[in-house]
């Protein structure tokens, strides 16, 4: 009986292109798992993962597990805020004063002079409170994170410039519980995660530090080549209206596809989303900012519209196109190399390019 030949090694079938990628993202840039949900034009997903979910036991990366999202909840806030603006409840050139009267004053900062826009566009001058040193990972009252932030003085004048504050989308939120009376966190489950069906989507609660659902642990690092720290569990308070959300990959892709279709705002509320005006650092040179929603620039022509996110022991990079593709990637360490974070924005591309 003749033996088999095994087939020569260039015949064994090759991981796909973004799987390649989230490969070299754990083999050459350290992270310890990378997660991705690619989403073609028919709504379709597929899930990729890469590492492992936990150092210690080498457990594997649960398909689209849940992770914290961090900034991406700027986009959430900013959704409720406009959907209150299609209602009459709020207006975008109103000034602070007309809804906290008196609350926003600090040195060179009054909130009889910064309107709702300003707050969602990142154009208010008001100081990030995340600047403090001494900020740490415990429960915080939304007035306590304001209260930090009017401890220093404005960075600019309101509207005179661009400039990125976690400060601005407390404000938001606290404009969103003074006119509807009702949490935050509420308000954003209602209106847009119960709507829309996003079942793996939530707010955590005041003092759990916990990820409910099948998850990756997230990592710190101090320095590059420096040991790996496990800070999955934090109370997420300090990031409030600014990023305390968790959620997952397919989720979000759910979540930008709904709010470019129409489904989360009418028309005119959208329109105003998506003025934008160039932003700067943390961001790349070609990205606008506009209503709590980032547009990029794809290498195959047009843009995306997202946000991405960044918390300890997470990054999360992403967002869909009006043709109905969407892409978000995930990481599991804040990496100390910023190019590693240029590789991770290079995926995003890759898949939303070649999504279908």
């Amino acid at each position: 009986m003749t033996a088999l030949t095994p087939p020569p090694a260039s015949a064994a079938p090759h991981p796909a292109p973004i799987q390649q990628s989230l490969n070299a993202l754990v083999k050459s840039d350290g992270f310890p798992a990378a997660l991705a949900a690619v989403q073609d034009r028919e709504g379709h997903t597929r899930n990729y993962t890469a590492g492992v979910a936990d150092l210690t036991t080498k457990a594997k990366v649960p398909t689209d597990g849940q992770v914290r999202i961090g900034s991406n909840t700027k986009t959430f806030t900013a959704v409720v805020v406009l959907q209150l603006v299609s209602e009459g409840k709020v207006s975008l050139d109103a000034m602070i004063d007309t809804y906290l009267p008196g609350l926003v004053r600090g040195e060179g900062i009054d909130g009889s002079h910064i309107t709702v826009r300003e707050l969602l566009q990142q154009t208010s001058g008001l100081p990030s409170y995340t600047n403090d040193e001494d900020l740490e990972p415990r429960y915080y009252e939304p007035r306590d994170l304001l209260d930090r932030a009017l401890k220093h003085k404005a960075d600019f004048a309101p509207g005179e410039k661009w400039g990125y504050s976690n400060t601005n989308y407390v404000v938001a939120g606290l404009i969103v519980q003074k006119v509807t009376g009702r949490p935050l966190a509420a308000e954003i489950d209602q209106r847009i995660i119960k709507k829309i069906g996003l079942r793996h989507t939530y707010f955590p609660a005041p003092g759990d530090p916990t990820i409910r659902e099948p998850h990756p642990k997230g990592y710190s690092q101090d320095a590059p080549g420096g040991p790996l720290g496990d800070i999955t569990e934090m109370d997420p308070s300090w990031a409030w209206a600014a990023g305390q959300l968790i959620s997952t990959n397919s989720d979000l892709n759910r979540f930008f596809s709904a709010l470019l279709g129409g489904r989360l705002l009418a028309a005119p509320q959208l329109k105003e989303m998506q003025k934008t005006v160039p932003a700067a650092a943390p961001f790349g040179p070609n990205t606008r900012y506009g209503l709590g929603l980032l547009s990029t620039p794809l290498s195959c022509g047009g843009v995306y519209w997202g946000h991405g996110g960044s918390f300890p022991g997470y990054e999360t990079r992403g967002g869909a196109t009006d043709e109905g593709r969407a892409v978000n990637v995930a990481v599991t360490l804040q990496p100390t190399d910023p190019a590693a974070m240029k590789r991770v924005d290079a995926l995003v591309d890759k898949a939303l390019c070649s999504a279908g």
